[in-house]
């Protein structure tokens, strides 16, 4: 377990940036957590939702395994995988379990450094048009063993994923993450 905090802390140290999305750990247990990140998008929900499948666009390099964002794939369908590739290894960070077209993607996985804790991460993305374009609404529900004090890995995720929606946004407004 402080293996997995340790490296969670280093992501956020390494690779921290402000955020203009509001995020909230709105539960948090030794047992599991649930983070809401909420972000108003100046796109219809279609182009949101067809980002969502462009991950190496938007994705931070420095929250991937080969260091690379390029190397991640997700493909908007059932069973699909959230998957990053290299030469000589890759991982499924998550498997798509629910898909509602230019509404709903929901994939079930522990992201990064928590898979090495046997957690189950369910993370939802949810589109709602706006005047303006979109609200797009992100859960991230992790629960496992509560000896790993995931109350205190929390925040350090939580500001992860913020950093991911952020990036999403600036892809989908201005055509680049960074």
């Amino acid at each position: 377990m402080r293996t997995a905090i340790r490296s969670i802390a280093v992501w956020i140290c390494l690779f921290g940036a402000t955020f203009a999305a509001r995020a909230a750990v709105t539960q948090a247990k030794p047992d599991g957590f649930l983070l809401t990140i909420a972000a108003e998008i100046a796109a219809p929900p279609a182009a949101v939702y067809g980002a969502l499948g462009q991950p190496g666009s938007w994705w931070s390099s420095g929250h991937t395994w080969s260091g690379d964002a390029k190397n991640l794939s997700l493909t908007l369908e059932p069973g699909a995988c959230f998957c990053e590739r290299w030469p000589g290894g890759g991982v499924e960070h998550a498997r798509v379990v629910f898909v509602k077209k230019d509404e709903i993607l929901r994939l079930n996985g522990a992201l990064g450094p928590l898979q090495e804790i046997a957690l189950t991460g369910i993370l939802t993305f949810a589109l709602k048009p706006t005047e303006k374009g979109s609200r797009l609404e992100v859960t991230y529900r992790a629960s496992g063993d509560s000896s790993h004090g995931l109350d205190t890995v929390a925040p350090f995720v939580d500001k992860v994923l913020t950093e991911q929606i952020e990036r999403l946004k600036k892809f989908i407004e201005t055509g680049k993450a960074a």
